[in-house]
């Protein structure tokens, strides 16, 4: 009798937090990425600034930040703080929720055109998504009283 040793590790199953891909799927490369919250605040940053034909040089002087930062900010190379993000949009003469307002609007829009791409509903054949709830059966609200996990599969 042959004694077969197992390597046991320690890690977890993972669980795709997306679907994955099928063959009618577009392939990844063919979608736009999703956008980042930095490019969305930096595009809004970099556009204000070109409408009130204002430099770079002069936005980063009224908002006491450096000009390369500021540069890195606008083309979505940085995460910049709420302080210096704050600094910039009164140097433009908005406020911090002006700007945003004006990212969560362009994030809403390209993110309602990636949906568009992508139309296949989950659950569909093919989808390989499915949502199952954990908690108590027969607990009231989505996953019972506190709340719960959902685990995507």
């Amino acid at each position: 009798m042959t004694i077969r040793a197992t390597n046991a590790t320690n890690q977890a199953d993972v669980i795709p937090l997306r679907p994955l891909p099928t063959a009618a799927d577009p392939a990844p490369r063919d979608l736009p990425r999703e956008p980042l919250w930095r490019d969305l605040v930096g595009e809004v940053l970099r556009r204000e600034r070109q409408a009130q034909g204002r430099t770079l040089k002069d936005v980063a002087e009224a908002a006491r930040i450096s000009m390369p930062y500021l540069s890195e900010v606008e083309r979505g190379l940085k995460e910049a703080s709420s302080e210096v993000l704050a600094a910039a949009a009164q140097a433009l003469g908005l406020s911090l929720a002006d700007v945003l307002a004006l990212a969560g609007e362009r994030w809403v829009s390209l993110t309602a055109a990636r949906t568009r791409i992508r139309s296949r509903p989950l659950g569909t054949a093919g989808g390989h998504r499915s949502v199952r709830r954990t908690g108590p059966v027969g607990a009231t609200g989505p996953a019972g009283p506190m709340g719960g996990v959902l685990l995507a599969a």
